[in-house]
């Protein structure tokens, strides 16, 4: 075992808190719903980037590198200053979604490059323009730009021509627990010599200016070189800065005299250091050097090509010498992290999808945020501040009082989504399976808590809008992370995770069921369901002509939740009988909801099943009882393949009263058995498929998928089929034309704000659901399922294979190309030609249906880090059924020739409601 795993099982086991100190500060807290008290919710506008070096944050905290204890009291970042720019850069730059020609979007450069799952490793690397930075002209150049234009981003400034920039390298190692290394290692990129001001800054958050008689804690200078920071609550922490800084003190206090024009205001504000710094005000700072902010600061002048090193260290105890063993505690550490991800990677030949894998993962792990946001008090406002106005309780997400959450939470990305997305953050926990299986079975959990899920069972979707619906991806998630986590436990599951997360979601469903089925027909109107602009309408609203809609993807999630509760309660009842009930449950009303989308019984005289088509559509059924299908071929059409599972022999032998009642249900209801493909036929192996789509159909929405004309890219599957873009869909609503055409990247449309696009771009959740899906097909298929791939070429292959083509497509847009490009760059020639940028990918929200680059948030890692997952080996997982993912063909580990004999299968950027 590993170091760090052995790190991992010390707090598994609650000997000692690892996780306690993390990266867990956003890296944008400003222009957050939690940060709004704004009347009527105008977040970006109520607290602004300009605003948040002097105003205090009520909910957490951001910074650059940032890095804190699990609660965000004791924080540390870093703040630098190149003698140029009118502020100190202490945090990320972006524009709000108003200003951006795409919706928000972050203007700098920065890369996550390294992490251990207990964080006694990170490092991070920001790029540093050595001119003014071009604040304004970002700002004003976007506003010029229309939504058919791309985004204007730092590097097309021409700041850094020449390479006039500094590469600041962050890096974190920890001696213990609570013994904290920080070193930041600058290098001066440029063709002369340059200066730079770096200073690593410590503070407190504000946690003392919302209530009556609260303790402030305090940070002080006991020496030269050192400070001592006390807390109530965390207790006695010493800093030590190594070399001769200047220690710089001041409060992390609201500024009045600069927000407020209340000029006698006194006080040593949270703003100080830009005033001392950039504008020379000596008494900015507290002279006795006492506050709860500190600062060391350093000035340094670097020759061309040249490097400078700072450390500092923190701990809840008195060191001696802090800095004798420095570097060794940081090469052992580096060390650790090598060993752990070389036992992760040990079947992973290539070079470069190893560099990949491994950026994925630290991007996943720097993304865990402090998440603090308690509705109740956000409403009321709090005991020492003035009450918020009133219309405040009749506005944003009012009905979710219940609502507390104080925890560490894998975000989407920290800027973009500072704040947690029910359906992304299921996605995060597969591939953090591979690297903390406790984290993902944990962070799973805590979304059922009775602070977080609502009390009718919803759960929560994201601080913009609560009730928003997020697709029902839990199920799926809890049961692929159980699968993991009992492969790396030679077989043994953990079955308390399994049982109380599959209670909890109970709730959730019948929540869904009562809710969402507005006829009580098994067909669901999920409403939003995480894919924006995808359709005619906007979902999550009323509709303009009365009615509502009849969603494909919708009852097709419906339909998968039940097979992945199903399969949960299966897993229980081998230990306990009682859930065979449960099982029988969730199996009967599959086949209600297979019966209503499909009408494969022929009973029904509506499905969501066109046959002249042979394609799934949403129905939009009118207020006078017409019902139109929406013929528009999209993401929400392909969806139906997630809901597959197979039954195996010896499951069924192994649960006789479950077995039973399935042949007792068909003897009353054979119209259904007829939806279970051979059910009275043995398949491969004699196991049991149940699906929405039997062979024929499941053949006819593959050629569709599989054709390069429509869905299929070289860079994975589109949300949009490209026969839309010669052949636009139009829908006439009141005299006006409502038009949804094929957009590759960017979208024009503004249906669901600026940054919507599910028009076209290849996203990385239904990819992987994809992938996985045709894996299980072939399960049950095996070897002579064969179909057109691509469509028209005429070569077929295996769903297996199909699988592993698609995921090969998706891996291929990050690995290096025969001509040395990462698709991902797009025609970037820096990015993929310069030795300080071409090592460095970024993971997209999405990607460029025709070119694969990158687009929408640069660093929603979350659940591009799939990435990772698609990029690991496979492995049997212990029922046969491979449903772990293929390793990617790259020159260094293509095989010689493909093995036949195996059987078991392989297993936006959108504004959320903004």
């Amino acid at each position: 075992m590993s170091i760090e795993k052995e790190r991992l099982e010390e707090d598994r086991l609650g000997k000692k808190d690892w996780r306690f100190f993390g990266p867990y500060l956003s890296d944008r807290q400003w222009g957050t719903v939690r940060e709004d008290y704004s009347p009527h919710g105008t977040a970006w506008d109520y607290f602004p980037h300009d605003h948040a070096r002097s105003r205090a944050y009520r909910w957490g905290e951001d910074g650059l590198a940032g890095f804190s204890d699990a609660k965000a009291r004791l924080c540390l970042s870093l703040a630098v200053w190149n003698e140029n720019d009118p502020i100190l850069k202490e945090r990320l730059f972006g524009l709000t979604n108003e200003e951006g020609n795409h919706g928000e979007d972050v203007k700098e450069l920065y890369y996550f490059l390294d992490a251990s799952p207990t964080h006694s490793y990170l490092k991070m690397l920001y790029k540093y323009p050595q001119k003014a930075y071009p604040y304004d002209h970002i700002v004003a150049e976007n506003k010029k730009r229309t939504q058919k234009q791309p985004e204007y981003e730092v590097y097309d400034t021409g700041c850094f021509a020449e390479n006039r920039y500094f590469d600041v390298f962050v890096e974190y190692a920890k001696q213990d627990t609570n013994d904290i290394l920080m070193r930041v290692t600058v290098c001066n990129r440029g063709p002369e010599t340059a200066k730079i001001h770096v200073l690593p800054q410590l503070w407190f958050r504000n946690t003392w200016s919302w209530f009556l008689n609260a303790l402030k804690p305090t940070v002080r200078a006991t020496g030269p070189n050192t400070i001592s920071a006390n807390h109530v609550e965390l207790g006695n922490y010493f800093g030590y800065y190594d070399g001769q800084p200047q220690l710089l003190f001041c409060e992390n206090e609201t500024n009045p005299r600069r927000l407020f024009e209340l000029e006698r205001s006194p006080g040593y504000f949270k703003d100080a250091f830009h005033d001392y710094l950039l504008h020379g005000r000596k008494d900015a700072v507290n002279p006795n050097h006492v506050g709860t902010k500190v600062a060391a600061h350093y000035s340094l002048s670097i020759p061309p090509g040249g490097q400078e090193t700072i450390r500092l260290r923190l701990a809840n105890k008195e060191l001696g010498k802090p800095f004798d063993k420095f570097e060794g505690i940081f090469e052992k550490r580096i060390a650790d992290t090598n060993e752990f991800y070389g036992e992760i990677q040990k079947d992973l030949s290539s070079e470069d999808a190893r560099l990949v894998q491994r950026q994925a993962f630290a991007g996943l792990i720097w993304s865990k945020q402090y998440f603090g946001y308690d509705v109740t008090r956000w409403l009321n406002g709090d005991p020492a501040q003035l009450p918020p106005p009133p219309e405040r309780k009749l506005g944003r997400n009012r009905d979710w009082t219940h609502l507390r959450n104080f925890d560490v939470i894998s975000m989407p990305d920290k800027w973009e989504y500072p704040w947690y997305a029910a359906w992304d953050l299921a996605f995060h926990m597969l591939p953090f399976a591979l690297l903390d299986p406790e984290f993902a079975k944990q962070q799973l959990l805590l979304f059922t808590l009775e602070r977080y899920m609502h009390p009718n069972g919803q759960l929560p979707a994201y601080e913009w809008a609560f009730g928003d619906v997020n697709p029902p991806v839990h199920a799926w998630a809890a049961w692929r992370v159980f699968q993991i986590d009992r492969k790396n436990h030679d077989g043994a599951g953990d079955l308390d995770f399994l049982e109380r997360i599959f209670h909890k979601l109970m709730l959730n469903f019948t929540w869904w069921v009562n809710r969402k089925d507005t006829e009580g027909r098994n067909v669901f109107q999920g409403g939003f369901l995480g894919l924006d602009n995808i359709g005619v309408f906007d979902r999550s609203a009323p509709l303009p002509t009365g009615g509502f809609i009849n969603q494909s993807d919708g009852t097709a999630w419906m339909a998968m939740y039940c097979l992945n509760m199903m399969r949960i309660a299966l897993e229980l009842a081998l230990n306990n009988p009682v859930y065979e009930d449960m099982a029988t449950k969730f199996f009967e009303h599959f086949l209600q909801i297979a019966d209503a989308m499909t009408n494969l019984t022929g009973l029904r005289k509506d499905s969501l099943w066109d046959e002249q088509d042979e394609f799934y559509y949403d129905e939009l059924n009118l207020p006078d009882k017409r019902m139109i299908k929406l013929r528009v071929r999209s993401m929400v059409g392909l969806i139906p393949l997630f809901a597959v599972e197979t039954l195996e022999p010896g499951m069924r032998q192994k649960l006789p009263r479950f077995n039973q009642r399935l042949h007792e249900f068909f003897e009353a209801r054979p119209d259904l058995a007829f939806l279970i493909s051979r059910w009275n036929e043995p398949g491969i192996g004699d196991r049991g498929l149940l699906s929405l789509l039997r062979g024929h159909r499941l053949k006819r929405i593959l050629k569709r998928m599989l054709d390069e004309t429509e869905f299929l890219s070289d860079h994975g599957i589109r949300a949009l089929s490209r026969y839309h873009k010669d052949h636009p869909y139009t829908f006439e609503c009141q005299g006006t034309e409502l038009t949804v055409q094929y957009q590759p990247a960017e979208s024009e449309s503004g249906l669901f704000g600026g940054n919507s696009n599910w028009r076209g771009p290849v996203w990385f959740p239904v990819n992987y659901l994809i992938v996985e899906s045709l894996q299980k097909f072939h399960h049950y298929y095996g070897e002579d399922f064969r179909v057109e791939c691509p469509t028209g070429s005429g070569k077929f292959l295996s769903l297996e294979e199909i699988a592993q083509e698609i995921g090969d497509r998706l891996t291929r847009l990050f690995l290096r190309d025969s001509e040395g490009r990462r698709p991902v760059f797009g025609d970037n020639p820096q990015f993929n030609s310069d030795p300080q940028f071409c090592n460095y990918p970024l993971f997209y929200e999405y990607f460029d249906g025709d070119t694969g680059r990158g687009v929408g948030a640069a660093h929603q890692t979350g659940w591009t880090a799939l990435v990772a997952k698609l990029l690991q080996p496979r492995r049997r997982d212990t029922e046969g059924a491979e449903n772990e993912l293929h390793q990617v063909e790259t020159p260094e580990n293509k095989p010689k020739a493909k093995d036949k004999s195996t059987k078991g299968s392989k297993a936006k950027k959108s504004t959320r409601g903004k």
